[in-house]
């Protein structure tokens, strides 16, 4: 993760098809996200850029999936200005 310019950037480990949507912790040099979405036709992909857009609470198109469409392994960014801290306290990471 890192945020600069006014924008977070997120690496993250995706884990579809999960119970619930929820950030699930670290995953090597990665954090770990459990979604509910299948994933199927891009179902998870959109699911990820809407729970980090209410999570972060700013509009989807200000979530960009910058790759991994078809991967596990995502690279996200967000068009909000954070500090480190704040960003994870977003996610739910204390």
């Amino acid at each position: 993760m890192s945020c600069h310019d006014g924008c977070v950037r997120l690496t993250l480990h995706v884990q579809p098809g999960a119970k619930k949507t929820e950030a699930a912790g670290e995953h090597g040099d990665c954090l770990k996200v459990r979604l509910a979405a299948p994933p199927v036709d891009g179902k998870a992909n959109a699911a990820l850029l809407a729970w980090l857009a209410d999570r972060f609470g700013v509009a989807k198109r200000d979530v960009e999936l910058l790759s991994g469409d078809k991967s596990r392994h995502k690279v996200v960014r967000i068009a909000r200005g954070l500090d480190d801290a704040a960003a994870l306290d977003r996610l739910g990471f204390h």
